[in-house]
């Protein structure tokens, strides 16, 4: 076989085995099928969209490649630990593992509650942590693995004009916690790298659309060099490359994809 024809394959995940938290909709949801479509069977947790997930799934098996769906809350540690017990019964290993579940608890800081203030950093970073620990200790043993978060341009800047520091904090963290395994788990041949998207289109992005067209428009939009706020789509290529063998001298990088917003 030529150097050509061997880079015909540099992208492939056949046979690969992966995890997508929050995996039923929106980014979660591209990156799931984005994996499946180049070969990878896939476990997508949801905490409650079971249905959602499940339909997800369904559509994974009929392109050709195994799916199943996991109920659990990657903030409580009992779940996450029962979840990859589950994937690793079904499919004996874990090669690559998406952290995309998330939330967003909007509010001026002087008046947020520290219920809410735990609550995000539980979901957006000790969920990270948690997932990426358990997940980890199987790649250990298995000496390889790919780990992606999915952070946010959120944690190299304040974005405006909603406030909702816990959040940037929160992710922020994501990108040190993508470093610091990163550096740990080199020795183990596990990769660790984390994306930070802009503005996207999603459910959330719609409701903000709708009651803030404005906002979107004017100053989401028109912040990005691009002149446009991205897609669930647009994530996927990074998603693959990072999760394939394409990627395998990069790790405890941070890929910002956010059509140049954080350029100015």
């Amino acid at each position: 076989m030529t150097a050509i024809e061997n880079y015909k394959g540099i992208f492939s995940l056949t046979g690969k085995k992966a995890i997508v938290t929050g995996g039923s909709r929106g980014i979660g949801k591209a990156l799931a099928e984005g994996l499946a479509a180049h070969g990878a069977d896939v476990a997508i947790i949801v905490q409650s969209t079971v249905d959602r997930g499940r339909a997800v799934a369904d559509g994974i098996r009929a392109a050709g490649r195994d799916a199943m769906v996991v109920k659990a809350d990657v903030s409580k540690e009992a779940d996450v630990a029962r979840m990859a017990d589950e994937v690793v019964a079904r499919w004996g290993r874990i090669d690559i593992l998406v952290n995309n579940a998330g939330i967003v608890i909007p509010g001026n800081a002087e008046d947020y509650a520290l219920e809410d203030w735990r609550r995000t950093m539980s979901v957006n970073l000790d969920g990270v942590f948690l997932v990426s620990r358990a997940v980890g200790r199987q790649m250990i043993r298995q000496k390889s693995g790919s780990i992606i978060s999915v952070g946010s341009m959120s944690g190299r800047i304040v974005n405006w004009p909603f406030r909702h520091a816990a959040y940037n904090v929160s992710k922020a963290g994501v990108h040190m916690l993508t470093k610091c395994l990163a550096t740990e788990w080199a020795e183990h041949n596990i990769r660790v790298n984390a994306l930070a998207p802009g503005y996207i289109r999603t459910e959330l992005t719609d409701e903000v659309l709708r009651e803030h067209p404005d906002v979107v428009n004017n100053q989401w939009a028109k912040g990005a060099v691009q002149n446009r706020i991205g897609t669930v789509e647009e994530l996927v290529g990074a998603t693959v490359y990072l999760a394939s063998d394409a990627a395998s001298f990069t790790t405890g990088e941070i890929i910002t994809i956010d059509g140049g917003l954080t350029l100015r």
